[in-house]
């Protein structure tokens, strides 16, 4: 297995487990795999490699995935760093990872769309306890979907994750309409960049804020207009007034512009939600329970002096999401450029790397 760096947003595990056929892995029992978990929270350093992790019996609706390439993404990071602590750290060590493409290795007994050896790519639900980085992950049937041929498995490991945090925005909450207008506040990163796609495939007509090196493949993938953020007075340069906003940076002044540039009745939404937070600021009880009250006050703010909604977007399994970004993915219109790969072994490094350019990109928008 091979670790794998998209282009502006993420790093991925690509590569193999053993080389035994399905027939071999029944016969042999595989009860434990390699898998990278996390004993306690920090920087890269933290990551073990382990060679005897115990895979588990599935459920009836689960499928046991020869890993072939995972995905890094900067929620694998945070959640590394302590992000979610409230949830995780009584479950140390964790597997972390969401994204996964390999082959089926296994199905529980109610599965039926899919079969051993088939290829398949997904994704875990954000909270998901056992992660993908390892040689045999488990996810449910509705979190996978057939991979195209048309594509790699380092190149699909990059998009489940992104995609259905773009889709669960986009058209489960905003619910894009044939010639609306959608503003991606960072169109660079792998969910901005996934929901551009999304979006000018469902026939919007897609405006996004980015990074000067984006601009040109941001272009070519149908955006009307891209505009360099770290320009100064680059929000007058955005034209037009919005259906939709997907802010992926979540910054105070991106939510102030986003809000201003929506038309009464549009969908703001940020990848920003303050729950997490709030949760391991002051446990799960009261903490999820004060960010309740915080999007509700938000809520109906924005109601009252804007007419607009106001919304936390997150990634959820979505059955109809997954078979859209399938379908776009085999087109070659849904992709997200692979940038770097790294062997299993050198998951630190892979993360390491991630850490750095995540370091970056915030250093950036905070200019």
């Amino acid at each position: 297995m091979r670790w794998l760096l998209r282009r502006s947003s993420d790093v991925a595990l690509i590569g193999g487990a053993s080389k035994l056929g399905f027939n071999e892995f029944r016969r042999t029992v595989v009860s434990t795999c390699r898998a990278v978990l996390v004993p306690r929270f920090g920087g890269a350093e933290v990551l073990e490699l382990r060679e005897d992790v115990i895979v588990p019996d599935l459920k009836p609706n689960e499928v046991l995935v020869r890993a072939r390439a995972v995905s890094v993404n900067p929620l694998d990071c945070r959640i590394r760093a302590g992000y979610g602590r409230s949830l995780y750290e009584p479950l140390l060590p964790l597997i972390i990872g969401r994204d996964v493409s390999g082959e089926v290795a296994a199905v529980g007994n109610s599965v039926r769309s899919l079969s051993v050896g088939q290829e398949v790519f997904g994704a875990l639900h954000p909270t998901a306890v056992r992660g993908t980085y390892t040689d045999y992950a488990i996810l449910a049937e509705d979190e996978l979907t057939p991979k195209p041929e048309t594509i790699s498995h380092a190149e699909a490991s990059a998009i489940p994750f992104a995609a259905l945090t773009a889709w669960r925005a986009l058209r489960s909450i905003a619910r894009i309409k044939k010639g609306q207008r959608v503003l991606v506040v960072g169109g660079g990163g792998a969910v901005g960049f996934s929901a551009i796609q999304l979006a000018v495939a469902a026939g919007c007509h897609v405006s996004t804020t980015c990074g000067g090196e984006s601009i040109e493949h941001i272009l070519a993938a149908g955006a009307e207009q891209a505009v360099d953020f770290t320009t100064e007075g680059h929000e007058q340069s955005i034209k037009g007034y919005f259906d939709a906003v997907l802010d992926t940076v979540g910054i105070p002044e991106t939510e102030k512009m986003g809000i201003n540039l929506l038309k009464r009745g549009g969908h703001y939404m940020t990848l920003q939600g303050e729950a997490a937070s709030y949760a391991d600021a002051y446990g799960l009880t009261v903490g999820l329970a004060m960010a309740t009250t915080v999007l509700m006050k938000k809520q109906i703010q924005c109601r009252i002096s804007h007419g607009i909604d106001y919304q936390w977007a997150y990634m959820r399994a979505d059955a109809e999401g997954l078979d859209e970004i399938r379908r776009l993915s085999a087109s070659g219109k849904l992709k997200v450029p692979v940038e770097k790969t790294y062997p299993f072994t050198q998951v630190r490094e892979a993360h390491e790397g991630k850490d750095k350019r995540i370091v970056t990109e915030k250093g950036d928008r905070e200019l």
